[in-house]
C-alpha cells in the first residue's frame, strides 16, 4: 500500500491534522441509575468468571451494591486505573466439531467477571461520546 499515490503515513496524517495532542481525557462520572441500567441490560446467564459471580447474581444483588459499585467505577474513571484483578478472565475450550481429541476442534472463550463487563460498557459509552465530541 505504500506504493499508492494517495498513501499518507498515519503518523504524518496525525501530525498534519492535529497540532497539539489532547493528553488529558476527562470522562464524566457515572450515576447509580446508569450502572443499574447497564446491569439490567446484561444477558441473564449463570456462567461466571473466576469470581464466581454470574450476571444473574449481579442483577439480584444490584439494589444492595449500586452505590458502592458506582463509587468504585467513578474512582476508576477519575484515576484511569483499571484494577489488575478485573483484567483476569477464565479461558474455557468449547468443542466445535470433528475429532474430539484434536485440539484444533476447540475454540477458546474468555469468561470475564460481571463487574468488568459493567465497567467496560460504562467506559465504552464515555469514550464513544468523547470521541464524537472531538
Amino acid at each position: 500500500m505504500k506504493n499508492c499515490a494517495n498513501y499518507t503515513d498515519p503518523l504524518t496524517h496525525l501530525r498534519q491534522n492535529f497540532e497539539q495532542p489532547n493528553t488529558a481525557i476527562r470522562l464524566k462520572n457515572t450515576t447509580t441509575h446508569d450502572v443499574d441500567k447497564i446491569i439490567q441490560s446484561l444477558k441473564l446467564k449463570d456462567s461466571h468468571g473466576y469470581d464466581e459471580i454470574s450476571t444473574r447474581i449481579l442483577m439480584k444483588s444490584a439494589p444492595y451494591i449500586l452505590s458502592p459499585l458506582t463509587h468504585i467505577f467513578n474512582k476508576m474513571l477519575s484515576t484511569g486505573i483499571f484494577p489488575d484483578r478485573l483484567k483476569c478472565s477464565e479461558i474455557k475450550p468449547i468443542y466445535k466439531d470433528g475429532n474430539i481429541t484434536d485440539l484444533s476442534n476447540y475454540r477458546p472463550i474468555s469468561l470475564l467477571t460481571s463487574f468488568s463487563k459493567v465497567f467496560l460498557k460504562i467506559l465504552h459509552k464515555r469514550l464513544y461520546n468523547y470521541l464524537n465530541q472531538q
